[in-house]
């Protein structure tokens, strides 16, 4: 049984088909020995192989292909009033069922995201993720993943939020600095 940190290491390397061995310590803020150990089982399991300094997926493994409406993260259900759109260099899409996924698989695929698009939560409106007003640590419960991330539109709507509900809000670059740091890389069912 794969513990919580090799299934995102397997997710991962499912998606992304290479990863660094110091990209994933630093992800999860763990030592390259602790991924060394962490990867052994699926060396075991032929499912990737050591490179130089990371590994690879085996190509003929098949990969869970994610409908439409499911999270390309957690593979649950997308609601269009959560959705984290992201399109990609090479124009194939993939929908996030909420921020908080969205933001994962955003640094998961870091320079190969052309865009990202997401909704307002107040108001529905459509907006590129690099203009929004992120919040975390609200008091309100989506029922999706958690920790919640919400996205707004315009700071002022992001800090009225807060002043009923609580929370932080951050621009785009700062929720993508700060992640890894504020929010664990898993869903946690709320």
């Amino acid at each position: 049984m794969l513990s919580e940190r090799q299934q995102l290491i397997r997710d991962m390397i499912l998606y992304r088909h290479n990863l660094k061995i110091s990209e994933l310590s630093q992800t999860l803020e763990v030592s390259e020995m602790t991924i060394h150990r962490d990867i052994k089982p699926l060396i075991e399991e032929g499912l990737i192989m050591k490179t130089y300094g990371g590994l690879t997926l085996i190509r003929d493994q098949s990969i869970h292909r994610v409908e439409e409406d499911e999270c390309v993260y957690c593979h649950r259900k997308c609601d269009d009033r959560l959705v984290y759109r992201i399109i990609l260099l090479n124009g194939e899409r993939e929908n996030a069922c909420c921020s908080h996924c969205g933001i994962l698989r955003h640094r998961q695929l870091g320079d190969e995201v052309a865009q990202a698009i997401c909704t307002d939560f107040l108001t529905g409106t459509t907006i590129s993720a690099h203009l929004a007003w992120f919040v975390l640590d609200t008091t309100v419960h989506i029922r999706c993943c958690y920790p919640q991330v919400l996205v707004f539109e315009t700071k002022e709507y992001a800090e009225n939020f807060v002043k009923g509900f609580g929370g932080k809000v951050l621009t785009f670059s700062e929720i993508m600095k700060s992640f890894p740091q504020h929010l664990k890389l898993s869903c946690k069912n709320s």
